[in-house]
């Protein structure tokens, strides 16, 4: 897999995206438009979002790819810049970024991770559910409400009372 340009036909895949200051708070301040952001983005380069969690400085997404389509660094820049050009304007972004028409939003690189079978894929949901707890924001899984887990719940696959901590591994993507 060359995760730089992100080639990779099909599969499913776990992310990490940062914003470059690890004290903002505009991914859940402003969800709306990162939802409107993956909501166009789905609808020009369709995938599959199989868990995603949004924290104030970060999310994690597991995908699952098109059997035919490799470009999961293509639809991610243009979430990035479609959530980016809806904020209200930033009151400090570098000349040189400016320059280069970026916003110095998010960290230019990401994490990015093949899943390599079910017992990988089930070990990075676990990981997405439970991160709000793991960061302090809530108390339980189901406290958060940037969180795929609802989704889950409400089609009956986990529990009302689901907290992830049967699992063990909560070091997954974390750098």
């Amino acid at each position: 897999m060359n995760a730089r340009h992100g080639q990779a036909a099909g599969g499913s895949f776990f992310f990490t995206l940062n914003l470059n200051d690890p004290a903002a708070t505009l991914l859940t301040e402003h969800i709306g438009l990162l939802r409107a952001a993956l909501r166009q983005v789905k609808a020009q380069h369709p995938f599959d979002i199989l868990a995603m969690v949004v924290l104030p400085d970060h999310l994690h997404a597991l995908w699952r790819l098109p059997a035919d389509d490799e470009d999961y660094g293509r639809r991610w820049d243009l979430i990035k810049v479609g959530f980016a050009s809806r904020l209200p304007p930033l009151a400090t972004v570098q000349l040189s970024r400016r320059l280069r028409r970026e916003r110095g939003l998010w960290q230019r690189r990401y994490w990015t991770q093949r899943m390599k079978d079910e017992h990988d894929l089930q070990r990075h949901l676990d990981y997405i559910h439970r991160n709000p707890v793991q960061h302090g924001y809530a108390r339980s899984p189901l406290d958060w409400p940037y969180s795929s887990i609802h989704r889950y719940v409400q089609a009956g696959v986990l529990p009302v009372d689901w907290t992830g901590q049967d699992t063990g591994d909560w070091a997954v993507g974390e750098r």
